[in-house]
């Protein structure tokens, strides 16, 4: 490679500079060349004595002069002083402070080269400490050496034979006492982040299997982070189980799903083809049922779908953060959460029916006359909250089921979007139900006196017992298991970025619990049958069956012989065809 000559008296004897004949393209390089070149000295501590001594601004990062980029340069320092690679400190002052030549008005950028043996030797300890090499920096935008079209810039290589080029000594600071060759304190970097005194004795960063976020057009840049460490993301399969608890997971939320599906399906369809039947109080239990059907079916469409599709970012590999899309992320969220917290509120209702019935003395039309309220708060209430969860951008993916819900990155949102509801409402339901009870022995303790039989009451409170338990038990479950979640995330999220000397058994969640919540999250839709579960249901559906699979009527009966037999029927008048049947027609 040929050297830079003397004739230049620009650059100290010590710099030997190949030059590849080029024309640099300057909107490759970022390079601002609308300005005049205008060589100056060059006053950034750490490029002082680099094999040249004049530089010009803006550089190829338009840094309008050497203060900003002395600023950025040196945050660089560490990886320089302990000599990752001898080629770095050349590589950043070649970009940061690029050479001037009086007698050269065009940019010459270090050769591609430069870049990859300075990437090579220090972007796998930049992994190590938890962030990558500038994207900025790309080695692919440098010009290639030796291309007759480019011209670029190295030093020859053949006379190094120690680990750092003889002019490449460190010159800042010139003075002071021996360097310690560990890393000193820098400023924070994307992914990484200090260990907390008392917390952890090791380095916070994030590390496999969790994803690194580097690239500062990333929509999530400097939005999120785990275990405190910022820009750092849960990949798309829970990082705490293995291969076999996720299939186990996937197949273990199928099941129920599915069973789920066809308990709600054959309740709904038993009131569909019998409405009568159910009237108040326990008609909300069907409203119920419904609401865990498009449950079911939002886990039935993940189970469809698959994992990937619905609760990751594909593009990144990473779950879904903060969003309020793709399409089916968002279908199955407001299958889940809507119908999820509609089901709430509707038991809040049966209670509530229950106690009017049973404490207040309701009758059933009573009660129906205000069924257009009950429906107003049942389905109002949980389109509000899920409007505000897709306005706040709140929808986020769960690594274990696969879906798409709310709070399952962000505790605060879990907090005040699922568990503080759940809890209201299975409070506000069970006092109710409490009430309702206590009439209900009230009033078999008054009939029981009055030598009446109580035997349809006491089926009916043994009834309404059972179901009771059916639903507050799961719900109390899955309560438990959200506040068992929130308050232990934190340290689950910090056992995988923090190493941890001495620490063998670090936190992780219990699998256990975790598949308990989403068995008792379908278990109820399953129970609600219960109400059904009778000969009166075998019988709706005999008669169902027989009304349409019996033969039809002959077509030669007229639509208004039909029509006034009913209306006969109805007001116990004559209809013109019986009359004329009856009376001859000399009588008319």
């Amino acid at each position: 490679m040929a050297r830079l000559s003397e004739r230049s008296g620009l650059c100290s004897s010590a710099l030997v500079v190949g030059l590849c004949v080029t024309l640099v393209s300057f909107a490759r390089l970022g390079l601002c060349a609308s300005k005049a070149m205008v060589c100056q000295e060059i006053t950034v501590p750490m490029c002082k004595g680099i094999g040249y001594n004049l530089t010009y601004m803006p550089n190829r990062f338009n840094h309008d002069n050497q203060d900003e980029a002395g600023l950025e340069v040196h945050q660089f320092w560490p990886l320089v002083e302990i000599q990752c690679s001898p080629d770095l400190r050349f590589f950043l002052c070649s970009v940061y402070t690029p050479i001037c030549l009086v007698d050269y008005k065009k940019p010459l950028p270090p050769c591609r080269s430069v870049c990859e043996r300075a990437k090579s030797g220090c972007s796998p300890l930049m992994r190590q400490y938890g962030f990558a090499w500038p994207e900025r920096m790309n080695c692919d935008k440098l010009p290639v050496l030796g291309d007759p079209d480019n011209l670029c810039m190295d030093y020859n290589r053949t006379e190094v034979t120690t680990l750092s080029p003889p002019f490449l000594k460190p010159t800042y600071p010139p003075k002071g006492p021996k360097v310690n060759t560990k890393l000193r304190p820098m400023p924070p970097y994307p992914g990484h982040q200090p260990a907390q005194p008392g917390d952890c004795h090791g380095e916070c960063r994030c590390k496999e299997p969790l994803v690194l976020i580097s690239k500062e057009n990333h929509p999530l840049y400097n939005k999120i982070k785990t275990g405190q460490v910022p820009n750092c993301a849960i990949p798309c399969y829970e990082p705490y189980f293995n291969q076999d608890e996720r299939t186990f997971a996937t197949f273990w939320i199928g099941l129920w799903s599915i069973l789920c599906f066809i308990s709600t399906f054959t309740t709904v369809s038993t009131f569909l083809i019998d409405m009568e039947r159910f009237k108040y109080p326990e008609r909300p239990i069907i409203f119920l049922s419904a609401c865990y059907l498009f449950v079911s079916i939002g886990y039935i469409v993940r189970l469809i779908t698959g994992h990937a599709n619905v609760a990751c970012n594909n593009d990144y590999n990473h779950i879904h953060y903060e969003t309020t899309g793709p399409a089916l992320c968002t279908v199955v969220f407001l299958l889940i959460y809507f119908f999820g917290m509609a089901s709430s509120i509707w038991w809040v209702i049966l209670s509530f029916t229950w106690f009017l019935a049973a404490g207040v003395k309701w009758g059933n039309e009573a009660i129906a006359s205000y069924s257009q309220y009950f429906h107003m708060a049942a389905w109002l209430i949980p389109s509000v909250k899920s409007i505000a969860v897709l306005a706040l951008s709140s929808v986020d993916g769960d690594p274990v089921a696969g879906i798409c819900y709310v709070g399952n990155q962000n505790l605060d949102s879990l907090r005040g979007f699922v568990l503080a509801p759940l809890v209201v409402y299975l409070f506000t339901g069970t006092m109710f139900l409490l009430a309702g009870f206590v009439s209900l022995f009230r009033i078999r303790s008054v009939i029981k006196q009055g030598g009446t039989k109580t035997d349809k009451l006491e089926k009916l409170m043994i009834r309404i017992g059972i179901f009771t338990v059916l639903y507050t038990v799961p719900a109390t479950l899955v309560v438990a298991c959200f506040i068992y979640e929130q308050h232990f995330r934190e340290s689950w999220e910090k056992a995988l970025t923090c190493s941890c000397p001495g620490e063998e058994n670090s936190p992780r969640p219990e699998y256990a619990v975790f598949m308990l919540k989403y068995f008792m999250c379908l278990v109820v839709g399953i129970t609600s049958g219960v109400w059904i579960w009778s000969g009166k249901t075998l019988e709706s559906w005999r008669l169902f069956t027989r009304r349409c699979c019996r033969e039809r009527k002959p077509t030669n009966v007229s639509m208004y012989s039909e029509a006034s037999t009913a209306l006969t029927a109805r007001t116990g008048v004559a209809s013109f065809a019986s009359y004329h049947k009856q009376v001859p027609l000399s009588h008319v």
